[in-house]
C-alpha cells in the first residue's frame, strides 16, 4: 500500500468511526469508500489519492470565487492580527460596521438595516421572528401565519423547517412545527396546469389572502429558483407579481436569497431581475466566498422602527448567537464582495451562462434520459427520467442522481443530486475550459448511466 493510500484508508476509517454526515444514510456511507479532500485550488479539489475534481456545486452553492483567493486569505489574515472573535452583544467592530453599510448599498432599495447570524437556516429563522414580532408590536398579534411554496427548504432549524414543504426532509418533524398555508410550487414540468402552473399558484395565493390575510405576517419565498427542491424554477414575472399580491394584501414579502444571492441568477440578487424589493431578506452561503460561517437578515426602516421604543416595554427584539457578526467572516465578506465589484465578475458570468445554455440545449438535452432542464442563470437542475414521453422517474431506490453524480468523478468533476435531479452550480469565475469540462463530464456520467440502464 502505498503511503497515500494508506493515508487515506486510515482517514476514511477515522471518518466512519466517529463523523455522522448530514443528509446521508451512514450505513450506505459506511460501506463506500469516500472521497477525501486534502486541499483546494482555485475551482479545483484535490484528494489524498492525488485526484483532482472540479468543484461543480461550488461546495455545496457557497464557493463563488474559487478557493484560496489571495484577496480573502489576505483579509482574514489581517484581521486575524486584529481581533478574531468578540461578542456583538453590546459591542461593535469595524468589519461588521463596513459590511453593514455594504450590503444596504448593493442590495434592493429600502433594505437599511442589517441584522448578522451564521447561516442560512438561522437567518431565515431570524426573518420569520422579525415578520411576527413586527405586527405583534402594531396591535396584530392575530397575524401568526405564514404563505410559503409547497417544496420550499429554508433550513434546518424548527421554525424554518416549519416555513419548509419537502415531506422527504420534513414529515418526521410535523408535531413539532406551527402550522402555515402553502400554495402549489410553479413546477411546470410535473404541473397538471404545465405551462399555466405559476398563473394557478397566484390564483391560490391570492384567494388565500382575501380569505386569510390578516393573519398571515409574510409571504416567504425562495426568488426565481427553489434550489433544494430540485432547482424548481419561477417563470419571468412571477417574483413581481408577488410582490404586488403582497402590496394588495398588506403582508410582509421575506425574500430567501440564501441560495440565489450573489450572482448565482446572472443578477447579483435574485429579486434584481424582477426590479423588486422585498421587506425582508436573508442572505447566507456566498456572502463569505465560501470561506467562513455568516448571515445576515436585512430589512427596511418601517420594520426596525417597530422594535423602538422604551426599555420597560420590551419591544427589543430578542434573538442572537455567539459568532453574530464574527469580525473575521466579516472580513471575509468585505473581500468577497470587493472582489465581485473591482474584477468585474459578472461580466464573466454572463458570458459563462450563455456558454452554459449552449452546452446544455445541444449537448445534454437530447440525451435519452433527461427529461427536464431547468436554469436561472448558473444556477441548473438536470432532471433524470426512465421515460421521456410518459416522463416516468426513477425509482427513489435505484439513486439514479447520485450513480450519475458517482460517474461524473471518473470525468474529473464534482457534482450533487437532489433525488433525480442533477445539480451544476458552478463558481462565478469559472474559465471557458472548465465549463467544458463540467459539460463533458455531464454528458458522459449519463449516457454512461443510461447505457447502464438499457435506456442508451
Amino acid at each position: 500500500m502505498n503511503p497515500m493510500t494508506s493515508r487515506t484508508h486510515a482517514l476514511r476509517e477515522l471518518d466512519k468511526r466517529y463523523v455522522w454526515h448530514p443528509f446521508t444514510q451512514m450505513k450506505d456511507w459506511c460501506d463506500s469508500e469516500p472521497v477525501v479532500i486534502d486541499h483546494a485550488k482555485g475551482h479545483m479539489l484535490y484528494d489524498t489519492d492525488g485526484n483532482t475534481y472540479l468543484d461543480g456545486v461550488s461546495s455545496l452553492w457557497a464557493n463563488l470565487l474559487g478557493h484560496r483567493v489571495p484577496e480573502i486569505d489576505q483579509a482574514i489574515m489581517e484581521q486575524m492580527g486584529k481581533v478574531a472573535h468578540c461578542t456583538y452583544l453590546g459591542l461593535a467592530h469595524e468589519p461588521g460596521a463596513r459590511l453593514a453599510e455594504k450590503l444596504v448599498q448593493i442590495t434592493p432599495a429600502g433594505l437599511n438595516k442589517v441584522f448578522y447570524s451564521d447561516s442560512g437556516a438561522t437567518s431565515m429563522e431570524i426573518a420569520l421572528k422579525m415578520a411576527y414580532q413586527y405586527w405583534y408590536h402594531r396591535g396584530e398579534s392575530q397575524r401568526n401565519s405564514f404563505l410559503t411554496l409547497e417544496e420550499a427548504y429554508h433550513g434546518d432549524t424548527i421554525g424554518s423547517v416549519s416555513l419548509g414543504g419537502m415531506e422527504l426532509f420534513h414529515t418526521l418533524f410535523r408535531p413539532l412545527l406551527f402550522p402555515v398555508e402553502r400554495i402549489p410550487t410553479p413546477y411546470a414540468y410535473r404541473s397538471p396546469y404545465g405551462e399555466k402552473a405559476a398563473e394557478h399558484t397566484l390564483e391560490r395565493a391570492e384567494a388565500i389572502l382575501k380569505e386569510k390575510g390578516n393573519t398571515i405576517a409574510a409571504f416567504v419565498i425562495e426568488p426565481l429558483m427553489q434550489g433544494a427542491a430540485g432547482m424548481l424554477s419561477q417563470p419571468a414575472g412571477f417574483v413581481k407579481k408577488v410582490r404586488e399580491l403582497c402590496d394588495r394584501y398588506n403582508v410582509l414579502m421575506v425574500a430567501d436569497e440564501v441560495a440565489v444571492g450573489f450572482g448565482r441568477t446572472g443578477h447579483l440578487f435574485a429579486c434584481e431581475k424582477e426590479g423588486i424589493s422585498p421587506d425582508i431578506m436573508a442572505l447566507a452561503k456566498g456572502l463569505t466566498g465560501g470561506y467562513l460561517p455568516l448571515a445576515a437578515t436585512l430589512t427596511t426602516d418601517e420594520i426596525y422602527n417597530a422594535f423602538l421604543g422604551e426599555y420597560e416595554e420590551y419591544k427589543t427584539f430578542f434573538h442572537g448567537h455567539t459568532y453574530t457578526a464574527n469580525p473575521l467572516g466579516c472580513a471575509a465578506a468585505l473581500a468577497t464582495l470587493d472582489y465581485l465589484e473591482t474584477r468585474k465578475v459578472m461580466d464573466n458570468v454572463q458570458v459563462r451562462i450563455d456558454q452554459l445554455a449552449k452546452g446544455l440545449s445541444e449537448r445534454i438535452s437530447p440525451l435519452p434520459i433527461v427529461g427536464d432542464i431547468r436554469r436561472w442563470g448558473l444556477m441548473t437542475g438536470i432532471e433524470l427520467v426512465k421515460d421521456r414521453e410518459t416522463k416516468e422517474a426513477f425509482p427513489g431506490a435505484m439513486q439514479a442522481g447520485a450513480k450519475v453524480c458517482f460517474l461524473a468523478r471518473k470525468y474529473g468533476v464534482m457534482i450533487r443530486p437532489l433525488g433525480n435531479v442533477l445539480v451544476l452550480m458552478p463558481p462565478l469565475t469559472l474559465h471557458e475550459q472548465e465549463m467544458e469540462l463540467l459539460l463533458d463530464a455531464v454528458e458522459a456520467a449519463v449516457k454512461e448511466f443510461a447505457v447502464e440502464q438499457g435506456l442508451g
